[in-house]
């Protein structure tokens, strides 16, 4: 964990939850210096305002924030998501309880079977290969009493990931395809159903480390 301290506000940079979708040095090169020995962290170059902005656009959660101005800080969505990334991680939106893990709200977890640090993805999905859609095909939508709340994620031994509270699958291109208040999402890279697992771990030995 990097933390590097401003006058009005504070980030926090997690490497290993980095899966370099580069939001953060394409958006602000000013605020995140890339390819430079030393200090690459430079929060006095924006806002408290476009800091938190960029942090927000992380889906890794590899990126927050502190702010010291009396801002107002993070807080959880009003409708909890997961997005299904093309041929990679799944992004989840959420006031997110993760067995063994500090509360969070951002978080990409593992879906193609590869990553040395499950649940989380740690971009072996590129070097591997990874093919799986992320324009999933929707199933009957039913609404949910709410649509916010916390989503408490198990990952299961060598198995999927059950996930319990409101949830919306969405797909990469913004397309509700599922509504939910429990399921279990594939992490073994094999199911027949991506999102949702089908049971094709048992059958292809998936350890889940």
């Amino acid at each position: 964990m990097e933390e590097v301290r401003g006058k009005k506000v504070l980030i926090r940079f997690e490497g290993e939850r980095c899966i370099h979708s580069r939001g953060c040095v394409l958006g602000r090169p000013d605020v995140f210096v890339p390819n430079v020995e030393g200090e690459w962290i430079h929060p006095d170059a924006a806002s408290p305002e476009a800091v938190a902005e960029l942090a927000h656009g992380c889906p890794s959660g590899a990126i927050s924030y502190e702010r010291l101005d009396g801002g107002p800080q993070e807080s959880a969505p009003k409708v909890n998501t997961v997005r299904v990334r093309e041929n990679g991680p799944l992004a989840l939106h959420a006031a997110i309880e993760l067995e063994g893990q500090p509360p969070r709200f951002r978080a990409t977890l593992c879906r193609c079977g590869l990553s040395k640090n499950k649940p989380f993805c740690d971009a072996s999905h590129a070097a591997g290969g990874f093919v799986a859609t992320g324009e999933v095909a929707a199933a009957k939508l039913e609404a949910l009493t709410a649509r916010d709340g916390t989503v408490v994620v198990k990952p299961q031994k060598d198995g999927p990931l059950q996930v319990e509270g409101n949830l919306e699958v969405v797909t990469g291109t913004g397309k509700t395809v599922a509504k939910t208040s429990k399921t279990w999402l594939c992490r073994c890279g094999h199911s027949a159903t991506k999102p949702f697992c089908d049971g094709t771990h048992r059958k292809v030995g998936f350890v889940s480390g």
